[in-house]
């Protein structure tokens, strides 16, 4: 650590007396979130027998499923946070898969936009429920201590994600990091 990491409160060791220090924090959260996804996406696929969508279109097929009316591809690509080629690229191999449908408005034939099919809407509802179940079966599995402490933290990482969301450079606080 060095003085500009504790000029600006970032510290490995404790805030106050028992509170972990933000580096910490934000390496162990850094370490678990990837295994995590996968693991439960894995557990999700294995219970139900699930077609291996890959996890980007799981996330398109999410902002599809939740803007009815269909969404750009700019739009998902914003939505999404990611460059208008790789919702291009998402699209392509979808719409092969008959997951995504692309559809020209009456009004603006120029535009397209695109919408998740009902085999998309039923998959992902197939998804949702067998990851709420292999979630259940695991959780309740656990010590009753660890089901507390992670009925504690959903708060807290509601709010992290919602400060993540809200920044535009990915830095948390909507500072920048220092050079």
């Amino acid at each position: 650590m060095n003085d500009r990491d504790e000029a600006a409160g970032r510290t490995d060791g404790p805030d106050t007396a028992g509170t972990p220090g933000a580096v910490r924090v934000a390496t162990g959260l850094g370490g678990l979130l990837g295994p995590l996804r996968r693991a439960v996406l894995r557990a999700t696929r294995n219970a139900e027998g699930l077609p291996d969508l890959p996890e980007a279109q799981i996330e398109l097929l999410r902002a599809l499923s939740s803007s009815p009316e269909g969404l750009s591809p700019g739009a998902a690509a914003t939505r999404l946070r990611v460059a208008p080629s790789t919702v291009s690229n998402l699209v392509r191999t979808m719409s092969a898969a008959q997951l995504v449908e692309r559809v020209r408005p009456s009004h603006d034939q120029r535009t397209v936009v695109l919408t998740a099919s009902r085999q998309a809407l039923e998959l992902l509802d197939r998804y949702d429920r067998a990851s709420t179940a292999a979630l259940v079966r695991i959780v309740e599995e656990m010590p009753g201590s660890d089901r507390a402490a992670l009925d504690r933290a959903l708060p807290a990482l509601d709010r992290l994600v919602h400060a993540l969301e809200e920044t535009d450079d990915g830095t948390a606080g909507g500072t920048t990091p220092a050079p």
